[in-house]
């Protein structure tokens, strides 16, 4: 009896699918310790360890980029609140588009009767990618840029220049660190390093998450002037976001202030922020048996505010602890012109301030147009619904 031999010849697969490819398990295996001062140095190697325990456990709990301190409570103090909208006296805006992607825009501003807003200014605006450029320059020629640079996802170089006439220059280097679970940053206003070392004022500050929603983080300030002693602060925040529903935030400074805020999206077209500052400071007396001397004064001020989105108009309307209502209303009356109105009442000092504007958009093409008319996307495609002539 013979026995036959299997055949060595190999036979093709006719179905890859059922085919079977042995899995490895998902392991990361441990850097090398061999040959590496790392893992030949005792203490090294140790520290190393405790770096790798660290950063896995940071991974396991899921945390989120915080954002920067100085966006603590961007929501409050930028989108619901006045401060960025606010003006007095005329004012007319025309801005133009050329293009996208990149994005080149110029604006125009025309001004009366306001105390802050130059009679004139042009301003130029440059974004691609990774660069963003943009200049004002006014009837004084009092000029004012900002130069951002994105060198990777992580890192971004920003430059600010103010010139202005019998006013002192100032520029300020700044440098962001955007990690998965923390932001660094840190600038320095006006350095120099010619007279008497290092005169300006620098300024670092670390901001890391604990958790998917709570992040802590600490602003450390040094300035010095020429021929005087150096001065340092300290300060202390903390931020906690509630998944985009409510965010809290709090900045202790170490002149003795205290600053928090609270943010909630009340539905998909209505915001209401408010915050409280308190301050302690000291106060000079005079008293007819000891002389001048110093009692200390804590002032506070809370203000409330919420912001309305129509389908053509958006509305900001504010109150403070000290009797001022304020109100903000942009109006789009045409798809390319938009009626800017703001004022305010102060019931203590019996004062008020209005401001009136119109703003006006200009297409550089004809693709431009038709976007601000809502007829295309940005894409150049015709939107469902809507016919194009």
């Amino acid at each position: 009896m013979s026995i036959q031999q299997p055949s060595t010849t190999p036979v093709p697969i006719q179905d890859l699918t059922k085919l079977s490819i042995p899995t490895l398990p998902s392991v990361t295996p441990q850097p090398p310790k061999q040959n590496s001062l790392w893992s030949s140095n005792p203490v090294f190697s140790y520290l190393n360890d405790v770096y790798l325990t660290i950063s896995e456990h940071r991974k396991n709990l899921g945390l989120t980029n915080p954002g920067t301190i100085e966006n603590l409570n961007k929501e409050v103090s930028r989108d619901v609140f006045l401060n960025q909208y606010f003006f007095t006296g005329l004012r007319a805006d025309l801005n133009k588009a050329f293009s996208i992607n990149p994005a080149f825009q110029t604006s125009h501003t025309l001004s009366m009767g306001s105390q802050v807003l130059p009679p004139y200014a042009f301003s130029a605006l440059f974004a691609a990618e990774d660069f963003f450029l943009q200049g004002n320059i006014d009837n004084d020629f009092s000029f004012s840029g900002r130069i951002n640079y994105g060198w990777d996802k992580f890192n971004i170089s920003k430059i600010t220049l103010q010139l202005a006439q019998s006013q002192p220059s100032m520029v300020q280097l700044e440098q962001d660190y955007q990690g998965n679970d923390f932001s660094i940053n840190l600038k320095t206003l006006n350095p120099n390093f010619i007279y008497d070392g290092f005169s300006g004022v620098a300024v670092a500050s670390l901001l890391q998450s604990l958790t998917s929603k709570f992040a802590l983080g600490l602003e450390a300030m040094y300035s010095k002037q020429p021929l005087a002693p150096p001065d340092t602060a300290v300060s202390y925040v903390a931020r906690y976001n509630n998944d985009g529903k409510w965010i809290a935030s709090a900045q202790v400074q170490a002149q003795g202030a205290l600053i928090a805020s609270f943010w909630r999206k009340v539905s998909d077209k209505v915001e209401a922020g408010l915050e409280t500052q308190i301050a302690a400071t000291m106060k000079q007396v005079a008293d007819p048996l000891m002389g001048v001397g110093f009692e200390p004064v804590i002032e506070g001020t809370t203000t409330i505010g919420a912001k309305y989105e129509y389908r053509t108009a958006v509305f900001r309307g504010q109150l403070d602890s000290k009797g001022k209502v304020s109100a903000f209303l942009e109006k789009r009356i045409l798809p390319t012109v938009s009626v800017l109105f703001s004022g305010e009442i102060d019931q203590f000092k019996n004062t008020s301030r209005l401001g009136l504007g119109l703003q006006f958009e200009a297409a550089g093409n004809e693709q431009l147009m038709m976007m601000q008319q809502g007829l295309v996307d940005a894409n150049g495609n015709p939107i469902q619904g809507v016919t194009v002539v």
